[in-house]
This record gives C-alpha cells, structure tokens and sequence, in this order.
C-alpha cells in the first residue's frame, strides 16, 4: 500500500501561490477583465482583425455580430487546443504592425491594417513569432473562426441578434432534431 504524502502548510502555500500567479495568464475565468480568455489589448487587436475580414458596410460586419465574443467564449471552450495560438499569434499581429507601420494593430488606419493582413496571408509578416509559427496559418485560423461566429448560431456567442441570417434574407433556422408541433392537434395530426 503506497504511503500517504502529508501536504505541508509551506507546500500548501507554494502551490496556491503559483496556482494564483499562473491563473490569469491563461485563465477562462472573468475574474481578470471583460474576457473569459483574451487580454483586454489582444481583443482590441482581435476586434480590428476580425473588422478588416468582414467590415461593416449597409449590414452589420464582425464588430456588430460579437464575433470577438464568439472566439473569446469559445477558447475556453471547443476550441481551448488554439489558446497559445491566440496569444502568440494576437501579438504577432502587433509585432508586425510595429515593424511595418510603428503602431499597434488596432490603431493603425484601415489601408495599414490590410497591408498588414496581407503580409501575415502572404507569409511574409516580419517578426520573431513568425519564425516559430506561420502567419498564414495563424490568418487562416481567424478567418475560419470569424465566419463561424459571423455565421453560426447566435447561442455560440457570435451573430449577435442573427444579424447575418437576417443581411442573407434567412428565417431562424431551427434546432434538428426539435420540430414545432401544435400541440392543440390530436397526436395524429401533428406529424
């Protein structure tokens, strides 16, 4: 039988201690700020990427629908095996604004901001992140969770108010497998 470790109350500190530390780094709590994952900077980074893949124009673009809601809810989430994507990916967006442009992603005009976009779709963004991870992967990535929060379901946390099912003309489309019955039918009737 293998012998119990007894917890010390200096080891009982030393791990709430980094356990503390650690938490908001990488956290999927609200508890840090607004976001349940993102850093205030990296949603307002993510806010302007997102803006620039599906701008506004007579209809509502990402901004509107909540997408950056969407990718944020989500990180904690299904999609929790892209966090350190997010992170490096976000401030290498930043690192290659700085080094094209001397500004912040989310500050730059929006004409930058496309040279920016198509430097990291190119695969041609400066920046030491960009050595370790691709650009176009990381741009590919956020198009392909910008459409889904643009487009999905609105219980996902995107298409806030299904702005993009109402630009395509589209009803509510309704949960399979769940069909509305009038139930003041006799059970024979409502099939």
């Amino acid at each position: 039988m293998p012998k119990a470790r007894k917890l010390t109350r200096r080891r009982f500190i030393q791990v709430a201690a980094s356990v503390a530390a650690a938490g908001p780094a990488m956290s999927c709590s609200q508890a840090a700020g607004p976001w349940r994952f993102l850093t205030v900077e990296e949603a307002r980074t993510l806010e302007a990427l997102t803006g620039q893949i599906v701008p506004a124009d007579q209809d509502p673009g990402a901004k509107e629908a909540g997408v950056v809601n969407f990718i944020d809810r989500q990180l904690c989430r299904y999609l929790r095996r892209y966090q350190k994507a997010y992170r490096e990916g976000l401030a290498g967006v930043d690192e290659t604004s700085l080094a094209l442009a001397n500004r912040r992603f989310a500050d730059l005009a929006e004409e930058k901001q496309l040279a920016v976009l198509a430097a990291l779709e190119q695969n041609e963004a400066p920046g030491e992140i960009w050595k370790r991870r691709s650009a176009r992967d990381f741009f590919s990535l956020v198009v392909n969770h910008t459409m889904q929060g643009f487009y999905g379901d609105p219980r996902h946390g995107g298409n806030r108010e299904g702005v993009s099912w109402k630009m395509l003309g589209l009803p509510y489309p309704p949960v399979r497998g769940r069909q509305l019955y009038d139930l003041t039918q006799p059970a024979a009737k409502r099939l």
